[in-house]
């Protein structure tokens, strides 16, 4: 889909999309649009329940007056309360009422918001975002299915006296946009096509972005000694892998210490010895998903050229029953040294960012460590598919990012930490055990159990097990792979770590 910026002129052809506030309130280009049109859009909203509340949309055909095709009218809500995210919702609720009329392009009239304080570039912008972001779709290995047509939307052209302006601010999030798609794409893919080494592969492809990118193999990682990470491989024919990803965006920053992104990568989660249900068990192709953020988030940083020191680390494993697959009652010595009693092997991806994360601390000395996991099913049950579970040990580290996941809407809900829940994972035969004392809080222990591999860091952990997928299309995300995360990295890093 192309996007472009223009001078506002009313188009020859294809549909003119209209904002329009609470009580059916229209700006001065959409009060001048109706006068051509004979009053058609008031009567048209009169005649409907349209009152222009947030993401409504109404579609007026052929209106006399104009030579576009039909016009679009799109709620913003109240002026007072429109925002970043408003905006973002109405570019996305004007694809999704596009999606399947056989429209070719649309003009959006984005005109500055009488009681709004945001200039006009900025409403051109969100509202281009927003229309990107929900336009994604992954249907590659969809045949020609003439009962689903696929969409005909190929233009989005931004109407707006800020032209210029626009066009410059959007071209850093149509990379954070490319960045969420990265993601969206690598989560998508069934695990036959991607798996520890295929997905090594693609994050090789940042190279051409300016990443360096290092992959350690079977033979290296075990010669590190990351015993946690390779019991959970040891049961698939497809060897694990561990991808270093380091963008130097700010080379003479006084203070070097990188920015760490560590994502669980497991491509296909059985459980293991553990065994899953079968009902359900083909979404775990996207249990790599905080592999696929992280992957997704250093591309985005690379494409706009942040000006900040990150390095993302991933572990890449297939968790799978075999001959050769951990047991539950094994227990192995981690990169650290501590050992682990594994209790479950289905508690596999918390084995997994043990050892990446003492790498990553032990390697690169970061100033703060965020790791990103579909860890538990736990965390669904507490906050379902709404908000994203954060966990940390350090205080304003979590006010950062729970700040950063507002402003995107990709929101976090901080649980509880501490010594009586740290406990709970302490076993009789080893330093510590893989799950807790039955189900009671589950993600806590998950959380408990990653802290000891931190090694003081201030680090956060994000549970996206609840957020990574989504069954429905909403605002700006079609059902699907979601992405969440890059864009709450991407703000974090640009707020916090980012020179200006």
């Amino acid at each position: 889909m192309k996007f472009s910026f223009t001078k506002p002129a009313l188009p020859k052809a294809g549909t003119v999309a209209v904002t329009v506030l609470a009580d059916r309130t229209l700006g001065s280009a959409g009060q001048d649009l109706d006068q051509k049109t004979g009053g058609m859009l008031t009567r048209a909203m009169n005649a409907s329940r349209f009152t222009g509340k947030k993401d409504e949309t109404l579609a007026v055909l052929a209106p006399a007056g104009i030579d576009a095709g039909r016009v679009l009218l799109v709620g913003l809500g109240k002026a007072d309360d429109v925002t970043d995210l408003t905006l973002q919702g109405a570019g996305g609720a004007i694809v999704a009422a596009l999606d399947k009329s056989g429209e070719t392009e649309v003009h959006v009239l984005a005109e500055k918001l009488a009681g709004s304080p945001l200039p006009a570039a900025s409403i051109a912008v969100e509202i281009a975002y927003g229309a990107r972001l929900r336009a994604y779709r992954f249907d590659k290995y969809k045949t020609t299915d003439k009962k689903e047509p696929k969409p005909a939307l190929k233009k989005v052209c931004l109407l707006t006296d800020e032209a210029d302006a626009a066009k410059r601010s959007f071209a850093a999030r149509d990379a954070v946009a490319e960045g969420v798609f990265f993601t969206r794409d690598l989560v998508s893919e069934p695990a036959n096509v991607i798996y520890p080494e295929t997905l090594a592969d693609r994050c090789r492809e940042l190279a051409e972005l300016g990443v360096q990118v290092d992959v350690l193999d079977l033979k290296k990682l075990k010669k590190l000694g990351m015993g946690a990470l390779l019991g959970v491989a040891q049961g698939s024919v497809n060897e694990p892998r561990v991808v270093v990803m380091r963008w130097n965006g700010n080379p003479d920053a006084e203070d070097k210490r990188p920015v760490a992104i560590v994502g669980k990568g497991v491509t296909f989660d059985t459980g293991g010895i553990s065994i899953k249900p079968a009902a359900g068990m083909e979404d775990m192709k996207w249990d790599m998903a905080g592999s696929g953020v992280v992957i997704g988030l250093m591309r985005a940083l690379a494409a706009r050229k942040a000006k900040a020191n990150v390095v993302g680390v991933v572990g890449l494993v297939e968790n799978m029953p075999s001959g050769t697959a951990q047991r539950p009652g094994d227990i192995v010595t981690s990169l650290s040294g501590q050992t682990i009693e594994v209790i479950n092997t289905d508690a596999e991806g918390r084995l997994v960012l043990a050892d990446c994360l003492w790498y990553t601390q032990d390697a690169f000395k970061p100033r703060l460590m965020v790791d990103l996991a579909t860890l538990t099913g736990a965390i669904i049950i507490a906050l379902g598919h709404e908000h994203a579970g954060l966990f940390a040990n350090d205080d304003d580290l979590a006010e950062r990012l729970t700040a950063a996941g507002r402003a995107v809407g990709e929101p976090l809900w901080r649980l509880p930490m501490g010594d009586a829940y740290d406990k709970d994972i302490n076993s009789d035969a080893a330093d510590m055990k893989n799950t807790g004392a039955g189900r009671a809080a589950g993600s806590i222990a998950g959380a408990q159990f990653l802290k000891r591999f931190v090694n003081g860091v201030p680090w956060a952990h994000i549970d996206i097990a609840g957020v990574a997928w989504t069954k429905k299309d909403s605002g700006t995300v079609p059902k699907g792979a979601s992405g969440f995360g890059v864009r709450l990295l991407d703000r974090f890093i640009a707020e916090n770590h980012e020179e200006r």
